[in-house]
């Protein structure tokens, strides 16, 4: 496949570097008002005849800082804790009020395996409220909310937590193989004689660590190898890349400064500082971005350090309910959670193409269109990725060839989409991505006048979400 999309996509239309400059440049202020004389007509609604509507409450998140710095010496369990901490105190919401908590994450801490459970007695919510974790690589806590959706729809429950945390600081470094079997055989030895004969058996051999890495253990490829062989098979370039990650790193260094990350709550680490930021929002320049040698694909790799997300420490939380239990308690909500889906791809070459796969069902599912989102939030794992996606649902061929449609969806207008930056700038803990991702889409539909909006996201494992938001009448 890889060397028919090379050849095939090479003809796809480029993606004009202009819009990088353009939107990159223009005040954050300015785009925001357009959105709301522009968006602020009404559409239909997407509430469906018998279903529950699901609403986002509340949605907060720590600080999501590079890992081994301030948070290096904690737990995930003691970030989940201060995300959920957080969202009670923005929320008022009683601890005993809420029905099941979910919480996601990828590389889980032995210790605290359920870290769900361990977070939400550390909270300080009650011992009654039953709690779970769930993994599905960097989509971990758009299945904890999904999960929580369908407890609201089905009956079972009316108000949910949910959330995701991934601690890259400290993670689990296994002893090798054949040093675990022989610990294991020490274990069950009865003998002295015995156990001496198991410790004479240890070689150097032993003693070989297993390191943990980003890799796919179906094809043995790294993340960072697999989007350099993306973005190369769909023509992305390093200069589209590069200018993609400064794009993404100057929104979200305006959005900070202008207040927009509201969702980022102050948390004071034992011992150490308050931290009431993310500390990866790193505007460069192109002159800079330009001296980095490749990250993967070496010497003639495109994919940098600097256009891909970096290791992230953080949490995050949202409070979902059902309408009618919302207003009931007081609460204005947010936002509707309306469609969602799941997908999955071939994992070699078309790892990262969760968004163009999921898109244009959610969009189906839902009865709208490209043009009917007001508010694009996709996971930027990679700036290659990203511009793969964009390309990937601009192609006639593409769709026609891989997906069984008649004709592309289109790509989403730049002057909609990640205008707070994304996780190239803010950072991207795996397991708490996703609720990171929906919260924002529900801030920015308030700011921006809009009705609609859509995330999307990539993740290992050749899988991908999509869902679509619809605003809350103010």
């Amino acid at each position: 496949m890889a060397s028919m999309l090379m050849n095939s996509l090479r003809c796809c239309p480029p993606v004009n570097p202009a819009w990088v400059v353009q939107y990159a440049t223009r005040s954050l202020s300015a785009s925001v008002q357009l959105h709301a004389q522009v968006q602020t007509k009404s559409k239909k609604t997407l509430a469906k005849p018998g279903v529950k509507n699901v609403v986002l409450v509340e949605g907060v998140r720590t600080p999501f800082l590079l890992s081994g710095t301030t948070y290096a010496d904690l737990m995930p369990h003691d970030l989940a804790r201060a995300a959920l901490q957080g969202l009670l105190h923005k929320t008022s919401l009683p601890k005993d009020a809420v029905d099941y908590i979910i919480y996601g994450t990828v590389i889980q801490e032995v210790k605290t395996s359920n870290v769900a459970r361990e977070a939400s007695l550390g909270a300080g919510f009650s011992d009654k409220i039953p709690s779970h974790t769930v993994t599905m690589a960097c989509i971990s806590s758009n299945v904890a909310m999904t999960t929580g959706v369908g407890l609201i729809t089905s009956g079972q429950c009316d108000t949910i937590v949910a959330g995701g945390v991934e601690f890259m600081s400290d993670v689990p470094i296994r002893h090798s193989r054949k040093m675990r079997k022989t610990m294991l055989a020490l274990n069950r030895a009865k003998t002295l004689g015995q156990r001496l004969s198991l410790i004479g058996s240890i070689r150097m051999a032993h003693l070989t660590p297993e390191l943990p890495a980003v890799a796919e253990f179906s094809t043995a490829e790294t993340m960072g190898h697999s989007a350099d062989r993306l973005a190369a098979a769909f023509g992305v370039t390093r200069l589209e890349q590069d200018e993609f990650a400064l794009r993404s790193h100057t929104l979200a260094k305006r959005a900070q400064d202008a207040g927009f990350l509201s969702d980022v709550i102050s948390f004071k680490v034992p011992g150490r500082d308050m931290v009431a930021k993310d500390n990866g929002i790193r505007p460069s320049s192109m002159e800079q971005l330009a001296k980095l040698k490749p990250a993967f694909i070496k010497p003639h790799g495109t994919v940098t350090a600097a256009n891909s997300s970096f290791l992230t420490d953080g949490a995050s939380a949202v409070l979902i309910m059902s309408e009618e239990k919302a207003l009931a308690m007081g609460y204005k909500p947010k936002a509707y959670l309306r469609d969602f889906v799941f997908v999955s791809q071939d994992p070699k070459d078309q790892l990262l193409l969760g968004p163009t796969y999921g898109t244009p069902k959610v969009l189906a599912r839902a009865g709208l269109t490209m043009d009917d989102i007001d508010v694009f939030e996709f996971h930027e794992a990679f700036a290659g990725q990203i511009m793969a996606n964009l390309k990937a649902l601009d192609s006639d061929w593409f769709a026609q060839t891989y997906m069984g449609r008649k004709a592309k969806v289109g790509a989403p207008a730049m002057e909609k989409f990640n205008l707070w930056g994304g996780s190239l700038s803010l950072g991207h803990p795996f397991g708490a991505t996703g609720c990171r991702l929906v919260t924002t889409v529900a801030h920015r539909l308030q700011k921006e006048g809009g009705q609609y909006g859509l995330v999307a996201a990539c993740a290992a494992g050749g899988q991908g979400h999509a869902m679509v938001i619809e605003a809350y009448p103010q």
